[in-house]
């Protein structure tokens, strides 16, 4: 069984990561996502827990993807879940030369773990989770951002925050 690996904060999940994550789980037989705490990033909006319910119910309709959170190096998560690749969606040339070095020292830790960059459709090519995060903070429409399947988490989960 061939597993790979797609990983990243998710705060929140946008129609970007998820046509990485379903592009990746046409080409796997297995996909485990990674909701990774990303300790660099300030200002979260959304607590570990909740990033990895608001994966779990975007990906709920690819059987054959799951998802959980891991606070360590993706690099032994892969490794853990038996996986040969990790596969990262690049939307320009600064995402690729941040990945191009992530995928050289994943690597370096976990020789034989193979990195794809799977260039970001054309309609998400823009896209990002700081811009999410903005939409939802002033209360624009969702639906062109974010998988449909979590924008009544979203709202409530902001909603608890603001009650």
């Amino acid at each position: 069984m061939r597993t790979a690996i797609c990983s990243g904060s998710f705060d929140p999940i946008t129609l970007g990561h998820l046509d990485i994550i379903r592009r990746a789980a046409a080409c796997f037989d297995r996909v485990c996502v990674c909701v990774s705490p990303n300790a660099e990033k300030k200002n979260q909006m959304f607590t570990p827990e909740e990033k990895l319910r608001l994966v779990c119910a975007a990906v709920e309709d690819l059987p054959n993807v799951e998802a959980e959170l891991w606070p360590g190096l993706l690099a032994d998560f892969a490794v853990d879940h038996g996986a040969t690749a990790i596969v990262r969606g690049v939307r320009n040339t600064s995402d690729f030369d941040v990945e191009y070095q992530m995928a050289l020292i994943n690597q370096g830790i976990h020789p034989g773990l193979e990195t794809l960059l799977l260039p970001a459709s054309a309609a998400y090519q823009h896209f990002s989770s700081s811009m999410a995060r903005e939409m939802i903070r002033y209360g624009q429409p969702l639906e062109q951002y974010l998988p449909a399947s979590i924008i009544p988490l979203v709202r409530d989960f902001i909603g608890k925050k603001e009650g």
